[in-house]
């Protein structure tokens, strides 16, 4: 048989040629689910033509997603069989459009909910914890880069100029939404770096840039979110160092978060002025107080997936939570509430179920799986974000995306990966 000389390379260069396109298709999936063209796309108030733009401009990221599952359709089957409590809270979310307040829209957002869904099922299915840390990466970079460029030379853009005067807000439409990002970009930049040597340099160089933007911002609240991600990344290279210091680092680290607890209860009035908030957390207490007389009303099944915040009828149950919080709110403030007002007390066990199988993963991997970089840290910041904003079970969600990813990756380890 002979030989063409000159014929070797070509498989390899097809090769790198093609995990160089699933890279780049999988960080373009990322980049539409960030939501920062939204922005400069259609302005701070969308009007109903915006509107349109918004629910058409993240179909590139379905198909992007559906893509990657076409390419590997076993290993996402095998992600999503592990992981019942999603597949029951999909199930609950599609089918409360039988009783929903709205079935028109939640049938729209149900659709937006499972497609952005698979999107993280498709990113876990696909990559090994280092090559993930480096997509989820890269995107962050482009979005740091984007934000630095926006901000300098395009400020009335990037810089807020009515309530908060001077706030960097990057691509988002207020600072919280910049400065939220960031804390998380810096977790997950730092997992990149520290799980690819090589290139340490160029992920440790784009997690600091994170740190400027979260100060930029001037959020108080994604300050400390950074300071806690930072927190989590160091307990798990401690708790990796041996079972002694291990232990001795959860210990720490229980301590601390009980201490912090015990603070913030019986020195409410110090620990809201250093976040620079009132009591009611900006308002939130109020939103939380008229959310649950509405739950009372439907607590078994709620209103509806995403059916109560769209409602504009003036009689319906976003009427009633405007009416006692005494302004409009956009959703829940809250990630355990929004799942009961929506789905009812059985979407909220579906959640709280799924929620749990995740962080109970992932405290296993601090001891056992180098993924504990990248999915420890988010999950903690994720965690406590949750508690104040609805960033769980959303559509078109950059976190829940990460979220799902994480959650999923941690139950297919990187040996069941294809190469």
């Amino acid at each position: 048989m002979s030989v063409v000389r000159g014929a070797a390379p070509v498989a390899p260069a097809r090769l790198m040629f093609s995990q160089i396109a699933l890279f780049g298709l999988a960080v373009f999936a990322l980049l539409v689910f960030s939501g920062g063209w939204e922005l400069p796309a259609v302005g701070e108030n969308a009007t109903e033509s915006g509107s349109a733009i918004l629910r058409l401009g993240y179909l590139p990221a379905y198909a992007a997603g559906f893509a990657l599952i076409a390419l590997r359709p076993g290993a996402s089957l095998r992600v999503l069989i592990r992981q019942p409590f999603l597949l029951v809270l999909l199930t609950v979310a599609v089918a409360s459009m039988f009783w929903s307040v709205n079935p028109d829209q939640t049938v729209r957002r149900c659709f937006a909910l499972v497609c952005t869904t698979l999107g993280g099922v498709a990113l876990a299915a696909r990559f090994r914890w280092p090559q993930l840390a480096e997509v989820v990466g890269a995107a962050f970079a482009v979005l740091i880069v984007a934000c630095f460029v926006v901000c300098l030379a395009v400020p009335r853009i990037g810089v807020m100029t009515e309530l908060f005067p001077g706030a960097w807000r990057g691509l988002w439409r207020e600072k919280n939404g910049l400065g939220g990002l960031m804390a998380f970009g810096f977790c997950i930049l730092s997992a990149a770096a520290l799980l690819n040597p090589r290139r340490a340099r160029l992920w440790w160089a784009f997690a600091g840039l994170a740190v400027v933007l979260v100060l930029m911002s001037t959020s108080k609240t994604s300050l400390v979110s950074l300071v806690l991600g930072a927190g989590a990344v160091g307990f798990v290279l401690v708790a990796r160092r041996g079972p002694a210091v291990g232990t001795a680092a959860t210990w720490a680290g229980v301590t601390g978060v009980v201490l912090l607890i015990a603070f913030s209860l019986f020195a409410a009035d110090v620990f809201f002025a250093i976040l620079g908030k009132d009591a009611t957390l900006t308002g939130r207490t109020k939103i939380w107080s008229a959310v649950m007389r509405e739950i009372e009303d439907r607590p078994w099944l709620g209103y509806g997936y995403s059916a109560v915040w769209g409602d504009k009828s003036g009689w319906g149950p976003f009427a009633w939570i405007s009416k006692n919080a005494g302004f409009q709110a956009q959703h829940a403030h809250n990630s355990w509430l929004e799942q009961w007002l929506g789905l009812g007390l059985v979407g909220l066990i579906a959640w709280g179920l799924f929620y749990l199988q995740t962080m109970t993963l992932a405290v296993i991997s601090v001891f056992r799986d180098r993924g504990a970089l990248l999915a420890f840290p988010f999950l903690v910041v994720y965690s406590l974000v949750s508690l104040t904003e609805s960033i769980a079970v959303v559509y078109n969600d950059f976190r829940w995306v990460l979220f799902v990813a994480f959650a999923a990756k941690l139950a297919f380890p990187d040996r069941e990966v294809e190469a």
